[in-house]
């Protein structure tokens, strides 16, 4: 039998059972990927990240309930957050190396950490049949793509009336559905669906972030961003746009922490 640590944690925000819970497995050594899927549907949270150690970096991958996704904001925050505060790292940046993101940082200075995150400038894009409909509210003003569909709305109050059908959104061709418009109280507002990766609405989502930080900085004229991302749980962050790369600044609160034993 193996046993390892589990934490989890609320990240993007400073209050436990707001911003996104990851859990997160400090490792040895890898376990083979179709394990580390079914510990992650296991813990049935939107994401969990797995990393090992490698000389003074770290290597990192996320796994929603479903597959095994290229970027995630949210449980790279969470980790830096445990290892920063659990596992005795005493430098200022930590070094993550990715699979499919490449290499990706998290500073922290005093409770926020920033992570250090490739842009994703999205482009504008035809509307797949049924997404419309499945998302249901008001027709958007625009419709863009990279890896997810962006949506933008006319006002905050769009953002938070729509009720998706999820089962019609897990038919897009897409791992998530991005919606968005100017915010009431900050820069620019968010909601993340993700059905098809087995998320139907992600709290808080930071690869979002990758695509919505270009188009908002474009809009708006300005690099330094306000957001919040207007699920229940609700989620706020700090963005910067610098040059190919976005940074999004933001808390953690480690809720939990135990054993796995397999």
């Amino acid at each position: 039998m193996q046993t390892f640590p589990i934490y989890q944690v609320d990240a993007f925000t400073d209050q436990l059972f707001g911003g996104n819970p990851a859990a997160i497995c400090p490792l040895k050594n890898w376990l083979p990927a179709p394990e580390m899927q079914k510990i992650a549907a296991e813990n049935n949270l939107a994401e969990t990240a797995f990393f090992i150690q490698q000389g003074k970096g770290f290597e990192l991958r996320w796994f929603t309930p479903e597959l095994e996704i290229d970027l995630c904001g949210h449980a790279t925050l969470a980790s830096a957050h445990i290892i920063f505060t659990e596992l005795g790292y005493t430098d200022d940046v930590i070094h993550f190396h990715t699979l499919k993101a490449g290499s990706l940082t998290v500073s922290r200075a005093d409770n926020l950490y920033t992570l250090n995150f490739p842009s994703r400038v999205a482009e504008v894009s035809q509307s797949p049949d049924g997404l419309l409909d499945a998302l249901g509210g008001n027709k958007p003003l625009e419709v863009l793509r990279s890896r997810d569909y962006m949506l933008v709305y006319a006002n905050e109050k769009e953002i938070r009336a729509l009720k998706p059908d999820f089962n019609a959104l897990a038919k897009i061709d897409a791992l998530g559905i991005i919606v968005t418009a100017p915010g009431d109280h900050c820069d620019f507002v968010s909601r993340f669906f993700a059905p098809a990766a087995g998320i139907n609405e992600d709290p808080v989502t930071g690869s979002a972030h990758c695509n919505l930080i270009p188009y908002w900085a474009g809009k708006l004229g300005k690099n330094k961003l306000h957001a919040f991302q207007v699920s229940g749980r609700l989620g706020e962050l700090w963005c910067e746009l610098s040059g190919n790369r976005v940074l999004m600044s933001g808390k953690a609160v480690t809720y939990l922490k135990g054993e796995i034993y397999i």
